[in-house]
């Protein structure tokens, strides 16, 4: 989005938030002074929809809408919508008690009816919410639901703590681009590839949040940043690269997350095979262990961070680096000898003296892609691609397009991003029906019948203490495991600090730790969010 345009939307932005009952002022420079009741926010990714049963909110808190249980900031759970719930013994029957306190914003109850509806409609979307597992959910009465599940399932909480409660008596087909909810905030305009305006829920159960008026304007990077210096928004979602850049009246906040990057690897070799899209299988380089081990172990991860993230984030090893499921055991150290002895034992050798080890013929080069326009992906890939080449093997970086790392992701490497701050991640990404499905969990083709067993063992777990033990062994038992310690289908490589251009006397609270993805995460805890001077 160019300045010109911005400021033109900006205009119109200060009339919304007056129609939605804001006080947007003009300060002597002509840029937007903040009204002491409302924020306008800069982030980089739109929404696809506000209908929680469709995936908003996924990960993080919907705002709009209730939820029957919530993340605190240390990622325990406190109940929200629910008052309370029970789990039968065999783990099968979670029964939900609901507050009889809480109004849609149309005015109409909140029941048990709409909970139930609600899952019922999340299950048969079959979006982004999993809840293939879920047999039915039912209203027992007014404030009492009752869902019964197939199997039990340690990651149902994790999901209900994402699933927005939409009303049944006002739930439609546009229901995602005007949604009516019990929540925090009330939806009042989006205008597709511009902004979403919120507004405060005054009768809102948990209290009125102090900021009354939300604006979310979408824009790249470069914008934003441009925005912030010409002290149009208040709060700017932001890079790595750009978090050093100095605006005076503002402030960078930089928000740990498990929002990683790294390289996915194909396991499998090149034998002619599709997936079901027709997307090619297999590299005759990546599909050999030492390859992928050798590149885990090149990599000087503190430098990486270092030298392109300008210290805005930390080394990566694993997908949930730091969380309570984490296995400690996945930490490796930087070993470039140990790296060259993994391929001189495999047989590969540099035999023409081009600093490129071969074997059989076959040169340890192999290409990986990123999408174009992301400048951290690029600089990630680049500085782990002049360090592996130390140990003999060659890198190629090249930026594409998404629709093109659709179709080579199954046999290229890819700088892929993830992490998320419930296990439900680790299950995608390693489970073994998962592999090479046109989607981006597994594309790597990571196979283990020992790692099912352990997935499966986590899911099934009736205690989270059992569940995090076995999503500790899914990443290494000691003898193998998904990590770069076992099979290594990833090589994680850093965990980005989400940097935040934040307006001096504005407080965002305390953030929890954010997961993958740029913007939404951010006003997860919005109702906390309040100008202090």
């Amino acid at each position: 989005m160019s300045l010109k345009k911005f400021s033109a939307l900006l205009l119109a932005l200060a009339l919304s938030l007056t129609a939605c009952g804001g006080d947007p002022q003009q300060a002597e420079d002509g840029s937007s002074a903040p009204s002491k009741d409302s924020v306008v926010i800069a982030i980089g990714s739109e929404p696809e929809t506000l209908d929680p049963t469709q995936g908003w909110g996924h990960g993080n808190s919907p705002i709009v809408q209730s939820t029957l249980v919530k993340y605190t900031a240390s990622l325990a759970f406190e109940n929200d919508l629910a008052t309370g719930y029970t789990l039968s013994d065999d783990g099968l029957v979670w029964t939900f008690t609901i507050r009889d306190d809480a109004y849609f914003t149309d005015g109409e109850k909140v029941t048990a009816a709409d909970v139930a509806f609600t899952l019922e409609t999340a299950k048969a979307a079959q979006g982004s919410v999993d809840l293939t597992y879920m047999e039915r959910a039912e209203a027992l009465d007014e404030t009492t639901v009752a869902v019964t599940l197939s199997q039990p399932t340690s990651i149902f909480l994790n999901t209900l703590a994402s699933i927005g409660i939409v009303p049944r008596h006002a739930y439609g087909q546009d229901y995602g681009r005007n949604p009516i909810g019990s929540g925090p905030y009330k939806f009042v305009e989006w205008r597709p590839q511009e902004q979403i305006l919120f507004t405060a829920n005054e009768d809102y159960y948990g209290g009125a949040p102090a900021i009354k008026n939300v604006a979310i304007v979408f824009m790249s990077e470069d914008a934003a940043l441009a925005a912030v210096q010409s002290g149009q928004v208040d709060v700017a979602y932001s890079t790595a690269t750009l978090g050093s850049t100095a605006v005076e009246g503002y402030h960078v906040e930089a928000v740990a997350s498990a929002d990683n990057r790294g390289f996915t690897l194909p396991m499998l070799p090149d034998e002619g095979k599709t997936t079901a899209s027709g997307a090619p299988i297999g590299n005759n380089v990546t599909c050999n262990r030492e390859i992928r081990q050798a590149i885990a172990y090149a990599i000087d991860r503190q430098l990486v961070a270092e030298a392109v993230l300008g210290g805005f984030g930390r080394p990566a090893y694993s997908e949930n680096d730091a969380m309570p499921w984490n296995n400690p055991e996945v930490v490796i150290e930087t070993d470039r000898d140990y790296a060259r002895r993994l391929l001189a034992d495999a047989g590969w050798a540099d035999a023409d003296g081009d600093g490129i080890v071969e074997r059989d013929g076959l040169k340890a080069e192999f290409t990986c892609i990123y999408p174009s326009g992301d400048s951290v992906r690029q600089a990630v890939a680049m500085a782990a691609a002049e360090q592996v080449l130390e140990v003999g093997i060659r890198i190629n970086v090249e930026g594409v397009s998404w629709d093109e790392i659709t179709r080579r992701m199954f046999s290229e490497a890819v700088m892929m991003g993830w992490g998320s701050a419930i296990p439900n991640e680790t299950y995608y990404l390693y489970r073994s029906e998962g592999a090479l499905l046109d989607d981006f969990y597994n594309p790597e083709g990571y196979r283990s019948d020992v790692t099912d067993s352990y997935l499966d063992a986590a899911m099934e777990a009736l205690t989270v203490e059992e569940a995090n033990r076995n999503w500790r062994l899914v990443q290494w038992d000691g003898s193998t495991g998904a990590s770069m310690r076992g099979e290594c289908p990833w090589v994680w490589i850093v965990n980005l600090d989400h940097v935040t251009f934040v307006r001096d006397g504005l407080s965002i609270g305390e953030q929890p730790i954010h997961g993958h993805g740029h913007g939404l995460p951010l006003i997860q805890n919005l109702q906390e969010w309040a100008w202090t001077a």
